[in-house]
C-alpha cells in the first residue's frame, strides 16, 4: 500500500484588461517584479483588497505566472483569494481593480471590503 500525497490546487487569474494594465505599469516600473495581491483586515465586513508593487519575492510568497504577469501572495492569504479572478475595469472616468472571488460569502455596500466564511 502506499500513500499518495495530495496538494490542493489554488487558482488565481487575471482577465485580459488586467494583464494588459499591469504590464504597461510594470513597463513604468523596472524595479518591479510583478504585482501583489494582499489581504488585511479592514472594513465593515472583515477584509480588504490591496495591491503593491514587488520588487523582491519573500519566503512565505507563492507566485502565480499569468500571461507574462507575475501575481505574489501570501501564503496566509491563499484560502481567502483561491479561485480568485481580477479584472481592471473602467466605469466613466474611473479605473480600478475589481475582485471576483467566488468564496467572499458577504460584502459591504460600498464594495470596500468582503467576508469569507
Amino acid at each position: 500500500m502506499t500513500a499518495e500525497v495530495f496538494t490542493p490546487t489554488v487558482a488565481v487569474t487575471m482577465t485580459p484588461s488586467a494583464v494588459k494594465h499591469v504590464r504597461k505599469q510594470l513597463d513604468k516600473k523596472p524595479e518591479a517584479k510583478g504585482i501583489r495581491l494582499a489581504i488585511r483586515k479592514s472594513g465593515c465586513s472583515g477584509f480588504k483588497y490591496e495591491t503593491q508593487w514587488v520588487d523582491e519575492a519573500t519566503p512565505d510568497d507563492r507566485i502565480f505566472h499569468i500571461d507574462g504577469v507575475d501575481v505574489f501572495v501570501k501564503e496566509e492569504h491563499l484560502p481567502l483569494v483561491n479561485g480568485i479572478e481580477i479584472d481592471f475595469v473602467t466605469e466613466g472616468v474611473n479605473s480600478m481593480f475589481q475582485f471576483r472571488n467566488p468564496n467572499a460569502t458577504a460584502e459591504c455596500g460600498c464594495g470596500e471590503s468582503f467576508t469569507v466564511a
